[in-house]
Formats: C-alpha cells, structure tokens, sequence
C-alpha cells in the first residue's frame, strides 16, 4: 500500500522497510502492519489533537511530571509551543507506560522506536499469526471468561505496583493473542501517586472488567476487587502476589451531620469562650495599671 506521510520519516531512517497494510483506525491513532527488516510490526501513528474524539483531560494528565522547566511552563500558559510540548508528553507517556509495565512484568506489547509521533512496536497476533482479535471481539465459554477475568485482575494489581492505572481499560483495550490477553491503548495511563481521581479510574477500570466477563460467568459482577484493590495499595501491603477476595467491606452508614454540626457549634462556641477570657485578661490589666 501507499506509504502514510506519517511514516516516510521512519522509512528514510532505515527503521520500517514496509507498509502492509493498515490494521485499524481509532479515537486517538491509526495502526499500520509494517515489515522492518524479517520481522513484522505495528506502527501506531497518533491523530493530531484536533482530530482525535479523545481528548485530554486535567483528570488523567495530572501529576505528570515534565523534567523539563521551559516546557512545562509554556505547557502551563498554553502557548503554541505549551501546546505542541503537551502533545509530545501525551504520545510519549504510553512509551514511558509500555517500558515502565513491561519491566513490571505486565503483558504489553514490546515497544520499539518512537519517531515524530509514529509508535513501533510489537504486533501481538494468535496462534496462527495473524494480528490478535481484541477482547470485544471474541465469544468466551464461563470457564475461560473466569480464566482470562483473573488474569486481568492480577495485571491490574501489577500495574498499580509500578505506579501506573490504565485509565480507559475495557474489553476494547485488551487483545488476545496466542499466549493470552494483552493491555493496549495506554497514553492516558494515571499516576497512581499523583493523581487525586487515581481511585475512581481503578475501580472503573475494574468494573469495566467485571461487566464484561460477567456476561459470561454472572458470578464475577457481585466481586469488589476495584476497593479491595486500592486499600491495600493505600495501605502499603499491595504486592503482585497479594492474595485477594474480590470481597471489600464498604463504610455505607450515612454520614451523621447533625453530630458533625453539633461538633463544629462546640468548637466555636469554645474558640469564642477563650477569645472572651483573652479580652477580659486584657481589659483587667489595662484597669490594674
């Protein structure tokens, strides 16, 4: 096929020697088969901001860390420049997500080179080497719905343990290739430690995952592993081993705001009492001398 313009540059560099064909075309990328060399990969060329349906947001971006102070001001003004270094740092932190998880040993595809907003990397295919199906795609028996369910949990637990949570993890972001499920789609990845909307994205990740496989085993949309998940991350006692229930005691007793205000009116009461006494020192002094 024609080369995508995208793609020339890696083409000249000697790092992709063909374009294929194309594999697929989402919300924030287009994906290429390319031939580089006897080994055949994917090319994930990013949209440009203005042509992408997902779009970024204060609530997956923050407590990014930008290294670099010139940049991270002009990203903070919102300057042309601000503009076009926040677009580099949103395509760029799916290749830092990718190395950062891989050597965590969650299953992601391998990446390679990343040149001018165009991502190269491993093509994940099924035992007859054709590129993977996603999730989505396919029809599960309750026993491997269950299987893949608990895999997914623990690479959940895995990536919570390197810092990092997917952010946008469903049935559409997850291929199955021939060693099982694999997690794409990561340049909204959160930061863990970072991000004060950490939790909720975890627990809706989780859920999405629930949701899904529990069309086929029904049993998995009564788990909690979203919470349970989370306080023993919170706790400090998360590790990829931890052993875990999918059960998690939830505090649902109503808040008791009448006692709340009852403590707040005995606070002030008592700050306006020994402001009193403060004043009736000072006036008894100013009388005394």
């Amino acid at each position: 096929m024609k080369t995508p313009k995208r793609i020339e540059p890696l083409i000249r560099d000697g790092l992709v020697d063909e374009v294929i064909r194309q594999l697929m075309s989402g919300k924030e990328a287009k994906v290429y088969v390319v031939r580089c060399g006897d080994q055949i990969r994917c090319a994930k060329v990013y949209k440009e901001a203005e042509q992408r349906s997902f779009r970024q947001s204060v609530d997956y971006t923050e407590g990014r860390k930008v290294k670099n102070s010139r940049r991270a001001r002009a990203m903070e003004k919102g300057t042309n420049y601000g503009r076009k270094a926040q677009e580099e740092a949103w395509q760029s932190a799916e290749v830092d997500a990718l190395h950062r998880l891989a050597a965590a040993g969650v299953r992601v595809p391998r990446p390679y080179n990343f040149l001018d907003g165009v991502l190269l990397m491993e093509l994940v295919t099924d035992d007859n080497g054709e590129a993977a199906p996603r999730l989505n795609d396919l029809v599960l028996t309750p026993e491997l719905a269950r299987e893949y369910h608990r895999f997914m949990i623990t690479q959940v637990v895995r990536m919570l343990c390197a810092g990092i949570i997917h952010g946008d993890l469903s049935e559409y972001n997850v291929l199955v290739g021939s060693e099982g499920p694999v997690i794409i789609d990561l340049p909204q990845a959160v930061d863990a430690a970072g991000n004060n909307n950490a939790c909720s994205m975890l627990e809706r990740d989780v859920a999405n995952l629930a949701t899904y496989f529990g069309q086929f085993a029904p049993e998995l949309l009564d788990t909690d592993y979203g919470m349970e998940i989370w306080s023993l991350y919170q706790s400090g006692k998360l590790y990829a081993d931890s052993p875990l229930t999918g059960r998690f005691q939830r505090n649902e007793k109503p808040a008791d705001l009448v006692g709340v205000m009852r403590e707040i009116n005995d606070t002030l009461k008592e700050e306006q009492a020994r402001q009193l006494y403060r004043q009736q020192q000072l006036e008894k002094k100013k009388f005394a001398g």
